[in-house]
This record gives C-alpha cells, sequence and structure tokens, in this order.
C-alpha cells in the first residue's frame, strides 16, 4: 500500500513538472490547444484522442514514454475512467498503446452506438429499394444487430406498400437476405409496371386526338363502319 501511495505522488509531482516545463516552453513550436478533459463520454473518444496526438506532436518532442502516458492519463478525469485509468498504468508503456487501449475500451462501444442510432432512423423514403438494402447493409454491418431484430428495423423501414405485400406473400420470407432479395425484386416490378401505366395513359391520350366533333372518330361512319381514304 505504501509503494502504490509513493508511486501515486511521484506521478503526480511527474505530472506537475512536465506541466511547468510545457508553459516555460519557448513560443516557436506551434500554438496547440490541449486535449478536453475525458470521461469516457462516448462522443469524445475520436476527439480526445486526435487532440492529444497533435499536442504531443507539438510539444512534447523529447519526453519519455512514461511521463507522456503520464500527462494523457492526467487528463482521464471522473467516475468510470478515472478507475480504468488506475487499472490500466501497468499495461502500457507507449502513447500508441495507451490509444489503443482507449479505442478497445471506448471506441468501439461509441461506433457501434452511432450505427444502432443511425440504424433506427434509417428509411427507404423516395429511393429505389436497392439503394436502401446497399445503405442499410453498411450501417448494419457495424451496429451490432443480426437475426429476428435486424430483419424487424429492415421491415420498419421499407416503405409500407412493399412491407404489406411481402407479408401477405404466400410464402413469407425468413432470413434478412431472403427480405431485402424479395423486397429489390418487388419494388422494382412495381416501378417498371407504374412506368408502363404512364406510357399506356400517354398512348390512350394519343389515340384520343383521332375523336371529331360529336364523337365520332376520323374516318368511321355514325354506323361503325370504316371508311376508306
Amino acid at each position: 500500500m505504501e509503494n502504490l501511495l509513493h508511486f501515486m505522488v511521484q506521478q503526480s509531482k511527474a505530472i506537475r513538472t512536465l506541466q511547468q516545463q510545457l508553459i516555460a516552453q519557448n513560443t516557436l513550436k506551434a500554438e496547440v490547444t490541449a486535449p478536453p478533459k475525458f470521461d469516457k463520454s462516448r462522443e469524445a473518444v475520436v476527439g480526445f484522442v486526435n487532440a492529444c496526438h497533435l499536442y504531443a506532436k507539438a510539444r512534447l518532442e523529447g519526453v519519455d514514454n512514461k511521463r507522456k502516458i503520464s500527462w494523457v492519463l492526467s487528463y482521464v478525469q471522473g467516475g468510470v475512467a478515472e478507475v480504468w485509468k488506475d487499472n490500466i498504468l501497468d499495461e502500457i508503456e507507449t502513447m500508441e498503446e495507451l490509444f489503443k487501449k482507449i479505442r478497445e475500451e471506448f471506441g468501439e462501444f461509441d461506433e457501434e452506438s452511432k450505427k444502432v442510432d443511425e440504424l433506427r432512423l434509417l428509411v427507404q423514403g423516395s429511393r429505389t429499394c436497392n439503394e436502401y438494402v446497399q445503405e442499410f447493409k453498411r450501417v448494419a454491418r457495424e451496429s451490432g444487430y443480426e437475426g429476428r431484430a435486424l430483419i424487424e428495423e429492415f421491415k420498419r423501414g421499407l416503405n409500407k406498400t412493399i412491407r404489406r405485400r411481402l407479408a401477405e406473400a404466400e410464402s413469407l420470407p425468413s432470413t434478412i437476405t431472403d427480405w431485402q432479395d424479395k423486397a429489390v425484386k418487388l419494388d422494382r416490378n412495381m416501378r417498371q409496371s407504374r412506368a408502363e401505366e404512364k406510357v399506356l395513359a400517354g398512348t390512350t391520350r394519343f389515340q384520343g386526338t383521332g375523336i371529331q366533333k360529336g364523337g365520332i372518330r376520323k374516318g368511321w361512319s355514325q354506323q361503325g363502319a370504316f371508311r376508306g381514304g
């Protein structure tokens, strides 16, 4: 216990000394902002690591790894992060190892959380189903969703008409791949059908321009017989 307290006192002195040296350094080096305090906030992982990299490159040149690590950890404060900091002190020897530990402990969860939020907001909208599927696959890849939960999220984002028709089909899709393939095929068929209807409607209107006053089409008698010429 005494050894631990002695070590902590030494670390605190080293941090204060390092901070004083940094303040006393001349201003020839690049002016950069010190990193923000890090408290395990999910949104802070990337920003904190990048800020530490930038500051260390500009201000900690020539400083040994042990003191660099102590400097970075001096900005890790509060809650679970404080406990985590104490637990990994003996496991790291370089700043890169420390940053890797930070990403492993907090960064992956942060990225997964963002992907989950993005997945829950994803909808097909005016896009083709194929475009929706490709975007869904990209987001779902790092969301942690799988199985039935992944299928339900995919169904939720589909346009209502496609979702209803697939649910009413004789052979209900059973896997996420099956849902995606059938949704793309149905969407393609529906779009093709609507395009054909527009063409047919345009053709009908064009044919209708041959109707003469009185409702008799040019080239036809009132009795319905065609008159040549």
